[in-house]
């Protein structure tokens, strides 16, 4: 039985102290799991000397490395508070963050300019420092509801929300993951994600430190790179543009991917062509899963039995899911051991997407069928209000991708002076020059109503993505936003 009080550090020590073939490798480096433990406790030992303790936080912007795995788990040992930030953002954004949050410590790639009221070190010196003798590690003393880290939101719909974790958080996601997805010591993970993302630090590098299993970090995702790794591994998980990029490369194949038992994707929609075409080319098919940062992840498709193109899966055990006022079509609500606890300093902002039963609401639109199978159907903030009619982006980008030519397509609503919000289709297509837009939206006029249908169509050579592979739909508004007060219509 789960003891409830402990904290996820507390049982992945226990699991590492017997673990004693490798569970985590980057580039030469190798470390068996009483040697994870040994150089944690001397990072953690190396953080307590800078005089951070239980609640304090450590705000990191650094990329991908060992080092950075070993920080992140000595912070949990001591119980500070982690704060994994996008290796993208501007000083400017990293300023919104260290004000937000009043980290006592930023670890950058290399310290730069200080910022006020926080210590900024590079990753390298806390690597050095750590490596001498470190006064010893204080007693961690974090219990399963004191904060772990603080995830920031996207920000794309406003300013960025810190989602609290606590370490009851972090252990109820990777136990029911490990179940659900069959974790075992003899799996070996190629870990291509980036490490300032719940994808590739909770759902992947979590799971894996709890099973006992191998974790293998690559520095980034590169197709001929992972193709060459897959070939030692039993498990990948991966973004639906990584998937993508690997369906381009001609060595991929059964034989490629013998080895691996499970290919998991997810951190924004897989399209079913993306799915068909993989499981043609390597006889798999891709397990796709749903979470968010508030949240974890919530449902999966089975590692056994049927996996369907184009749903997330059901609620993993322990979790529930509804959609707001019981119709057959809205947003998704869900309750579980991993949902957050509330937003940093946003206690109205927590109020509003907290439900009086606990529920949190997701803000994506989702049906779920007879079977608790749940498709996500897209953001409730980009559906589109057309004439007064509601209009569901997912619906018309699905009959879109299926046409020849289409690589993917992005439906969005545009101002309108008659209409409020027109609907307009931005299109991937493989030879941009000979797509033909007026084509289209005629093909689709005999299987769309027509307040459904494209009133204009853009044909781009890529759509703009995020670095978790989501298409950037606010860019594409902002973008043609006065296409139709431009053409007077």
């Amino acid at each position: 039985m789960t003891d409830m009080t402990a904290s996820f550090w507390t049982r992945v020590s226990g699991r590492l102290s017997e673990a004693r073939s490798v569970v985590l490798s980057a580039g030469d480096r190798t470390l068996n799991g009483p040697e994870l433990l040994a150089e944690v406790e001397r990072w953690a030992g190396m953080l307590a000397g800078l005089g951070i303790g239980k609640g304090d936080r450590v705000a990191v912007q650094a990329g991908k490395s060992l080092d950075l795995v070993l920080l992140y788990l000595a912070a949990l040992r001591i119980g500070a508070i982690y704060l994994p930030l996008n290796t993208g953002y501007t000083d400017q954004e990293i300023t919104y963050f260290v004000g937000n949050a009043d980290p006592v410590l930023l670890v950058r790639d290399d310290a730069r300019e200080p910022l006020a009221g926080v210590q900024v070190r590079a990753i390298s010196d806390l690597a050095t420092f750590a490596a001498g003798t470190p006064p010893p590690a204080p007693a961690h003393d974090a219990t399963a509801d004191d904060l772990a880290a603080i995830v920031y939101t996207s920000g794309t719909t406003g300013v960025s929300k810190g989602a609290m974790i606590s370490h009851g958080n972090l252990l109820a996601n990777a136990e029911a993951l490990v179940a659900t997805w069959e974790l075992a010591p003899a799996d070996r993970l190629l870990h291509a994600l980036p490490l300032f993302h719940i994808h590739g630090l909770f759902v992947a590098l979590n799971t894996m430190l709890l099973a006992g299993g191998r974790t293998d970090l690559i520095p980034e995702f590169n197709p001929k790179a992972v193709l060459a790794g897959l070939s030692q591994a039993t498990l990948f998980m991966g973004v639906p543009t990584y998937y993508t990029r690997l369906l381009a490369e001609s060595g991929l194949d059964a034989e490629s991917v013998s080895g691996v038992r499970a290919f998991i994707c997810g951190s924004a929609p897989l399209t079913p062509q993306t799915f068909e075409a993989f499981e043609a080319r390597t006889g798999h098919r891709i397990l796709e899963r749903y979470g968010m940062s508030e949240c974890g992840i919530i449902a999966s498709n089975p590692l056994r039995g049927e996996r369907i193109a184009g749903s997330v899966g059901r609620p993993l055990p322990g979790f529930d899911a509804r959609i707001a006022n019981g119709e057959a079509i809205g947003v998704l609500e869900v309750r579980g051991p991993s949902v957050f606890g509330g937003y940093w300093r946003m206690p109205e902002k927590t109020r509003q997407e907290f439900r009086d039963d606990g529920y949190f609401v997701t803000g994506d639109v989702a049906t779920i069928d007879p079977h608790g199978v749940i498709r996500i159907v897209g953001r409730d903030k980009d559906m589109i209000i057309s004439g007064g009619l509601n209009v569901y982006p997912k619906e018309i980008e699905e009959r879109i991708n299926d046409l020849p030519g289409v690589v993917e397509s992005a439906v969005i609503g545009l101002p309108h002076a008659d209409f409020g919000e027109a609907v307009a289709a931005v299109v991937h297509a493989r030879s941009p020059e000979d797509f033909d837009g007026a084509a289209l939206i005629a093909t689709l006029r005999g299987e769309l109503a027509g307040f459904k249908l494209p009133k204009a169509v853009f044909v781009v050579p890529e759509l703009p993505r995020n670095t978790m592979g989501k298409v950037q739909k606010a860019a594409l508004r902002a973008r043609y936003s006065s296409h139709f007060s431009a053409e007077g219509r």
